[in-house]
């Protein structure tokens, strides 16, 4: 496989997932900082307006992740995502993880605890927004410490999500992917080994099944 050969990485439904997503979670964090800063909320005003596209944005942040379902690809990858091996492990462990010796599949051991977190905290946000919002569901007390876990949970997912964008943006080729779908076999072979690897076989297999 020449390291000039482009792979494709993610389909088109991938990529309008994480899209809608992204633009999806940059609303809540956004508006939920500015409700929760009377300095900014003095600043941008409107503060029904604010509080209903952060109700509207959280309860609709899960559509495209079920949508998503609808793609055999999307699936697959989740279930890449939800499968941890040794090599992750090793990978979790490591000093050294970027460069190159371990084998990485499709995705690193970072990239899936980071998918776990983001949609367990997705749930958290929407149970506990449900119950603030519509406050005649529960008791005043469990309303109170719905509040509390909304609270905390918005900041760890906020910090999360600034590290994530953190990363991307130290690797060009890695936005690529997401962007157009596709990378370079270079960087495949250097950043996700195994599924590299993976691609060339199925490479091999088709061409030996071809007439």
């Amino acid at each position: 496989m020449s390291d000039a050969l482009e792979l494709a990485r993610f389909t088109r439904a991938e990529r309008a997932v994480h899209l809608l997503v992204a633009i999806l979670m940059v609303s809540c964090l956004v508006t939920a900082a500015i409700l929760y800063n009377g300095s900014l909320m003095l600043m941008v005003g409107h503060r029904h307006v604010v509080e209903t596209v952060h109700v509207w944005s959280g309860l609709a942040l899960p559509i495209p992740m079920v949508a998503g379902l609808a793609s055999a690809a999307y699936r697959f990858d989740v279930r890449r995502l939800n499968r941890f091996t040794p090599s992750d492990w090793t990978w979790l462990r490591s000093r050294s993880r970027r460069d190159g010796t371990i084998r990485v599949g499709k995705f690193n051991a970072g990239q899936k605890v980071n998918a776990w977190l983001v949609a367990g905290s997705t749930g958290v946000l929407l149970g506990t927004g449900v119950l603030m919002y519509w406050t005649g569901l529960v008791r005043l007390a469990f309303r109170s410490g719905a509040t509390f876990v909304h609270d905390w949970s918005a900041l760890a997912l906020g910090l999360l999500v600034i590290g994530h964008i953190v990363y991307a943006f130290r690797d060009p080729e890695a936005r690529r992917g997401m962007r157009t779908g596709r990378v370079t076999a270079r960087w495949a072979r250097a950043e996700h080994t195994a599924w590299a690897d993976e691609i060339a076989d199925a490479e091999g297999d088709y061409r030996r099944a071809a007439p």
